[in-house]
C-alpha cells in the first residue's frame, strides 16, 4: 500500500520509468528520486522562466502571467505539470507577438515621420516661390520712385542700396528653394531605398527557406523548424510520424526524358506533398529526389490516411511533361518519434525503411511495425 502510495505520487515519466524497469519496491525507487530537481534550483528556473517571459519591446504586463507565477513561486513543482508548461508556451508566443506588433508600429512611424518631413519641404518651397514674388514687387515699386531734384543724390544711393538688398534676398530666396528641392529629391531618394531594402530582406530571407525548384523548406530550414517541433514533443508529448520519400527510378526518368522533365516531375511531387499537409505539419526536399515530412497525429489512422491519400494520388495520375504522360512511384519509411530516444534515431529508422522499401521492389510505404501500402 506505502508502494502505491509513492507510485501515485510520481509524474508520467517518473512511473513509465518504473513500469519498463520493473521497479517494485521503495528502495528501487531512491536513484530514480534523486535524479529530481532540488527545490532551491526549481525557484530559480522559475524566476528564469518568469524574467523570459516578460516584455523586452512592448511595455505592457499581463495580469496572467503574474497569477500564474504566483501560484508557482507557492509551488515550484507545477514548472512539471503539462498543463502549465503548455501555458507558459501560450505567453511566450503572445510576448513574441506583442513585441513583433511593437516593432512594426515604429517601423510605421519612422516612415510617417519621413511622409511627413515630405510635406513640410514642399510647403517651405511652395512658400519660398511666393517670397521671391514678393521681393520683385517690392524691387519694382523701388524702382519706380521719382526723385525730386532736392536731395537727389541721397535718394539715389538709398534706392540703389534698396535695389541691391532686394537683388540680395532674391537670390538668397532662390538658393533657399533650390536646396529644399534637392532636400526633397534626397528623402525621395531615402524612403524608395528603405522600401527597396525591406522588399528584398523580405525576399532573401523567404528564399533562403524555400527550395528554389519544389517551393518545400530547404534542408536547414527544415532541421530549423524540427527543434521547434522537438521542443514542443519534450515538454508537451506532441505525436509525431517522420516521412522519408524517395521517387523511384528517377535516374532514369532523367536519362530518358530529360533532366528538364525531372525538374518537372520534383516540382509537381513537391506540390502534392504540400498540399496534403495541415498547417502543424511541415515538409522539406531533403536532396535530389528524397524528400522529408513531419506529420502530426493522435490516432494511428490519421496517419494512415495521409499515407494512403499521397500513393493514391501519385499512382492513380500520370506526370504531364509537354505533351507526355509519364507515370511515377515513390517509396517511403515511417518511424513514429515515441518509438525512440531521439529525433535522430527516428530519422535513421525512417530512412532504413526507405531502403528496405527499395529494395524489396520500391512503390511502397513500410512503416516500423511492418506493414506495407
Amino acid at each position: 500500500m506505502e508502494f502505491n502510495n509513492i507510485l501515485n505520487q510520481l509524474n508520467e515519466q517518473e512511473r513509465s520509468i518504473v513500469k519498463s524497469n520493473n521497479i517494485d519496491s521503495p528502495i528501487q525507487l531512491i536513484p530514480l528520486l534523486l535524479k529530481r530537481v532540488h527545490p532551491s534550483n526549481v525557484d530559480v528556473l522559475a524566476m528564469i522562466i518568469k524574467q523570459s517571459l516578460l516584455p523586452s519591446i512592448c511595455e505592457k504586463t499581463n495580469e496572467e502571467i503574474d497569477k500564474l507565477f504566483a501560484k508557482i513561486d507557492k509551488e515550484p513543482n507545477l514548472l512539471f505539470d503539462k498543463d502549465v508548461q503548455q501555458k507558459i508556451e501560450e505567453f511566450t508566443t503572445k510576448r513574441f507577438e506583442r513585441d513583433k506588433q511593437v516593432v512594426i508600429e515604429r517601423t510605421s512611424d519612422i516612415s510617417k515621420l519621413v511622409i511627413l518631413m515630405e510635406d513640410y519641404l514642399n510647403e517651405a518651397i511652395s512658400s519660398s516661390g511666393s517670397g521671391s514674388k514678393n521681393v520683385l514687387n517690392i524691387k519694382g515699386k523701388i524702382e519706380a520712385i521719382k526723385i525730386n531734384e532736392n536731395g537727389l543724390e541721397a535718394l539715389t544711393k538709398l534706392q540703389n542700396e534698396l535695389i541691391n538688398a532686394a537683388n540680395s534676398i532674391e537670390k538668397e530666396m532662390d538658393n533657399v528653394s533650390s536646396k529644399l528641392e534637392s532636400g526633397k529629391s534626397k528623402i525621395q531618394e531615402l524612403e524608395e531605398k528603405v522600401k527597396t531594402l525591406e522588399d528584398e530582406l523580405t525576399r532573401t530571407k523567404t528564399e533562403n527557406m524555400k527550395d528554389h525548384l519544389t517551393g518545400l523548406l530547404t534542408r536547414k530550414a527544415f532541421s530549423d523548424e524540427v527543434k521547434r517541433i522537438e521542443s514542443s514533443y519534450v515538454r508537451i508529448n506532441t505525436q509525431y510520424a517522420v516521412v522519408f520519400f524517395d521517387l523511384d527510378h528517377f535516374k532514369t526518368l532523367n536519362d530518358t526524358y530529360g533532366h528538364e522533365c525531372g525538374d518537372v516531375v520534383l516540382s509537381t511531387f513537391g506540390k502534392i506533398l504540400n498540399k496534403s499537409v495541415r498547417d502543424i505539419d511541415i515538409v522539406g526536399r531533403y536532396g535530389g529526389e528524397e524528400f522529408i515530412a513531419i506529420i502530426h497525429f493522435n490516432l494511428n489512422r490519421e496517419l494512415l490516411q495521409f499515407l494512403k491519400r499521397i500513393k493514391t494520388i501519385v499512382t492513380e495520375n500520370s506526370f504531364l511533361y509537354k505533351d507526355k504522360k509519364i507515370k511515377v512511384t515513390f517509396s517511403a519509411g515511417v518511424a513514429i518519434r515515441s518509438s525512440y530516444p531521439t529525433y535522430e534515431n527516428t530519422l535513421q529508422k525512417a530512412d532504413m525503411l526507405l531502403y528496405q522499401a527499395k529494395e524489396s521492389g520500391r512503390n511502397k510505404i513500410i512503416l516500423e511495425n511492418g506493414m506495407e501500402i
